[in-house]
């Protein structure tokens, strides 16, 4: 989760694809440059362990844009893959 945060927030689209469940995944990511991120809190995991092959996580990001701040919100849903961890989807809150 870490890690694709900040890929968004470096603008590393071609890491959020690359983590990105094959039977979800979109075939391209468009990231907003006025967008600025400035903050991620994990609030609950569930899951996501060494042994287990599912996991979630819930998290708050914020950001910025436009001088305007604002907050993101999901429930995220990850599959492991022969030992990597892939995004599936999320519920934003």
């Amino acid at each position: 989760m870490r890690s694709r945060y900040t890929a968004f927030a470096r603008g590393a689209s071609d890491y959020l694809l690359a983590t990105w469940h094959p039977s979800t995944r979109p075939s391209r990511v468009r990231l907003d440059p006025a967008q600025r991120w400035i903050g991620l809190r994990i609030l609950h995991t569930e899951l996501g362990g060494e042994g287990d092959d599912t996991g979630l996580v819930e998290f708050v990001a914020r950001g910025k844009e436009g001088g305007r701040g604002f907050r993101l919100q999901e429930l995220s849903r990850f599959e492991k893959i022969s030992g990597r961890w892939y995004y599936r989807d999320g519920e934003h809150r």
